[in-house]
């Protein structure tokens, strides 16, 4: 096991990273880099059960063509090799496969950035399916932060935006040529500033139910049979942008989300709404990610700019949770963590242009 126990990771210096290449052949098998040409944003590993470490990363460059790249451990070598290229305008502000866990289904990446695109990936190479914009009126786009793909009925997308709105994307392969498109299933305004993350519950058959969250401080869930009404679930006692959302894979009731420059993760129960049943604050800077176990309803992973991903075990809900079970610290602030479905033993991790996978 990689992670340090929290106190472990107490009495080592702040900042240090594990040893990786040097050393036994066990700690070589506990982490595996990538360093790519620039600086990583967005990430997501693959399910796909025939495309195990396989990870879509993307550059964040402040310019209009940015990158994507698509990366796989070769086990035998022990290193990442770079299976395909994407040019990307802007960088994403996510990344994500479709949520394919049998490998029936077309290979296809989503991001997000000036708009949502559509590629189909094959064994080396990624072409571009479909750009889906809902505002051809205009020359102008509001960006997309950010997207989830309905795991449930993986036709469905949902994206927000920094124009309040929130969009419900059907997508429809053609069955002659088998190019995938999409069409607009609904559009509704989810809060009244910027809307920074959405995503899709399991709970109530996991087809039609949503949060959000935004600028204005709040969770909302919306239901798709009935878009006129919504439930706020939290409001920001200080009206702070809630930046990221995530709910709980194994129990429904649970969604984690944070605020800007907050070094403080909140774990909200929908049935006991507008309370926190647990705060996470062992962090010591902002938090930029989360991320629940796959496999596990009281385990979840958070990580910050002070260089640490912590794992940390809830349940003794609604008791204090004061310290992790597990820490690491990388060598630069960590912005993306990922806990894949299909791999549970394993945690993606993104700092400066490292990508980091560590066997938990």
């Amino acid at each position: 096991m990689l992670m340090a126990t929290a106190r472990q990771q107490q009495q080592q210096q702040h900042g240090n990273s594990p040893p990786s290449g040097s050393g036994s052949e066990h700690k070589k098998k506990e982490i595996y880099r990538y360093t790519a040409p620039w600086q990583l944003y967005g990430m997501n590993w693959s399910v796909r059960p025939d495309r195990r470490f396989r990870i879509a990363v993307g550059s964040f460059i402040e310019d209009y063509s940015n990158k994507v790249q698509i990366v796989q451990l070769d086990e035998e070598q022990g290193k990442f090799c770079v299976k395909a290229m994407i040019d990307h305008p802007y960088p994403t502000t996510k990344i994500q496969w479709i949520p394919d866990q049998t490998g029936s289904l077309p290979d296809l990446l989503a991001t997000s950035g000036d708009y949502l695109r559509i590629w189909r990936v094959t064994d080396n190479e990624a072409r571009q399916e479909c750009l889906l914009n809902n505002n051809k009126s205009s020359e102008y786009c509001a960006p997309l932060t950010s997207f989830d793909w309905n795991e449930t009925d993986t036709k469905i997308l949902g994206t927000s935006s920094i124009d309040t709105t929130c969009t419900i994307w059907e997508l429809q392969t053609g069955q002659v040529i088998g190019r995938v498109q999409g069409n607009v299933k609904t559009q509704l305004i989810a809060h009244d500033k910027e809307v920074h993350d959405i995503a899709f519950t399991r709970a109530g058959g996991g087809r039609n139910l949503f949060a959000s969250v935004g600028s204005d401080g709040s969770v909302r869930m919306f239901d798709l049979r009935s878009l006129e009404h919504s439930t706020i679930l939290y409001e920001d006692p200080q009206q702070l942008p809630l930046l990221r959302l995530s709910w709980n894979k194994q129990d429904h009731n649970y969604l984690a989300t944070f605020a800007m420059e907050k070094a403080e993760v909140i774990i909200l129960d929908v049935r006991v709404p507008s309370q926190p049943v647990a705060r996470l604050g062992n962090h010591r800077a902002p938090i930029n990610g989360i991320t629940w176990a796959p496999h596990s309803s009281c385990h979840v992973c958070t990580a910050a700019d002070d260089h640490q991903a912590l794992i940390w075990d809830i349940q003794q809900m609604p008791r204090p949770i004061d310290v992790p079970i597990l820490a690491y610290s990388a060598d630069g602030e960590i912005n993306q963590v990922q806990w894949p479905v299909g791999q549970p033993d394993w945690i993606a991790i993104c700092y400066k242009n490292n990508l980091e996978i560590l066997r938990v």
